[in-house]
């Protein structure tokens, strides 16, 4: 890992360090754009064409049976079963904690406002394959939106090369429910869920993590009117630690991250140098032992250590960062807790790994990455719903408000709007004239 030090860096220095996974790359917008126009003409068969080249397999239907997902979850064993059934309980329960009403405003006499959330009518869920199965992906989209209510909820997950879907995946989705089950992946999948196919229904909102390509068929989905969730780039974590945190605990998690994949960035900011020593040291001694370090250190050299001179330093980098993942191993770690301003998951304390979100302690690890967390949320019960406002003036209500609603529409040179509310009044002071 490189080393930088907080005191000797200038301000662009600092904000460059910041800067990562820019996406915007014009041949994939290119490609994007081409397979998009090919699914919306062609369908089925243009899926077909995309999933061979890319996929290296040919399939003649692109649904996943019954079968296919009974014979999945028959194939778990007793302790992979228990794994999925705990941590879908701990997901269901922290994310049924977000199933608030809200209250009904009257903002003045006779003016009643409130809002209501009504669930997204169809979703679709992308699950990447990548180098490893992602059930617990499954999980952290699936079970919100089933909470949410959607009426229809497509998930899409890329075929192995013998035309199966990895068995885990298939398990977690039979075990929440999830029946409409495709074989298509990559920047084709999305175009299949924005446009609708044959096969694969069109949808309202696409959700899930992926690869730069898959991402970039997100932006192209908001162009043929269907909305993502967000672009969710390489996953990230930030760790900030104190002369306190082990430093085998601290490689570890570095290195917990640095195994998604090569271009998956692991930072450590710590005032400890001491620390940053021997965390180093670590970090070399537990690759050693690591299946999947060639991976790991392809993302740990193009990652960073950094060294300043308090812990102020440290999460003032760590807000400009706005890393999807913060761990914060510091001593009275709660007491810092009202200076993050910007992360998609924090991780308090010494006893709290980020392994813990990734699969079961209950909140999503679908979270914004590449400094979005400045801005956007991670996926969570909102992510599933749109909130619509209602409003209810009586007449009472509407004279008093009367006067302001004339003027900003004199304002704005609207006389239509004027009218609309004049002819209101008239109609009240004739229907009082009636009664009396």
């Amino acid at each position: 890992m490189k080393r930088f030090d907080w005191e000797s860096l200038s301000g662009q220095e600092i904000r460059s360090l910041c800067s990562r996974n820019i996406l915007l790359d014009p041949e994939m917008v290119s490609l994007c754009r081409q397979i998009f126009d090919q699914v919306r003409a062609r369908g089925d068969d243009a899926l077909r064409e995309y999933t061979e080249k890319f996929d290296g397999v040919r399939l003649d239907d692109f649904r996943v049976t019954g079968d296919e997902m009974r014979r999945a979850n028959q194939g778990l064993t007793p302790q992979q079963a228990q794994a999925l059934q705990d941590a879908a309980s701990n997901i269901r329960t922290f994310h049924a904690s977000q199933q608030v009403s809200e209250k009904v405003v009257e903002v003045g006499r006779g003016i009643t406002c409130w809002r209501a959330s009504r669930a997204i009518s169809s979703v679709g869920l992308y699950v990447p394959a990548g180098t490893a199965p992602l059930p617990s992906t499954v999980l952290m989209l699936g079970i919100p939106a089933k909470l949410a209510g959607c009426a229809r909820i497509i998930l899409a997950v890329p075929p192995r090369k013998d035309g199966t879907v990895a068995p885990e995946v298939l398990a977690a989705a039979h075990l929440i429910g999830l029946r409409q089950v495709f074989k298509v992946g990559g920047a084709q999948a999305i175009a299949a869920l924005a446009l609708g196919t044959e096969t694969i229904p069109r949808v309202d909102k696409i959700l899930g993590p992926g690869s730069r390509l898959v991402q970039t068929a997100k932006l192209t989905a908001t162009f043929y009117g269907s909305w993502i969730d967000m672009v969710a780039g390489p996953t990230e974590v930030l760790i900030i630690a104190d002369e306190s945190a082990p430093a085998d605990v601290v490689a570890a998690d570095l290195i917990s991250q640095a195994e998604h994949g090569g271009d998956s960035q692991c930072v450590l900011v710590t005032s400890s140098s001491k620390l940053a020593d021997e965390a180093s040291r670590e970090v070399e001694k537990q690759l050693e032992t690591l299946p999947r370090r060639d991976l790991a250190r392809q993302a740990l050299e193009k990652s960073f250590l950094l060294t300043t001179p308090s812990l102020e330093e440290a999460v003032q980098f760590s807000n400009q960062y706005a890393p999807e993942h913060l761990i914060l191993n510091v001593k009275n770690a709660r007491e810092w807790l009202s200076r993050v301003e910007s992360a998609g998951s924090v991780f308090v304390g010494p006893w709290s790994p980020e392994t813990a979100g990734d699969y079961a302690s209950g909140p999503n690890h679908t979270l914004p990455t590449s400094g979005l967390a400045r801005c956007i949320s991670g996926v969570s019960i909102d992510s599933f719903v749109k909130k619509i406002t209602f409003q209810e003036l009586s007449a009472e209500g509407l004279r008093s408000l009367a006067p302001t609603l004339e003027a900003m529409a004199s304002m704005e040179g609207l006389a239509g709007h004027d009218r609309a509310v004049k002819r209101r009044i008239s109609r009240a002071a004739e229907m009082e004239g009636e009664s009396e």
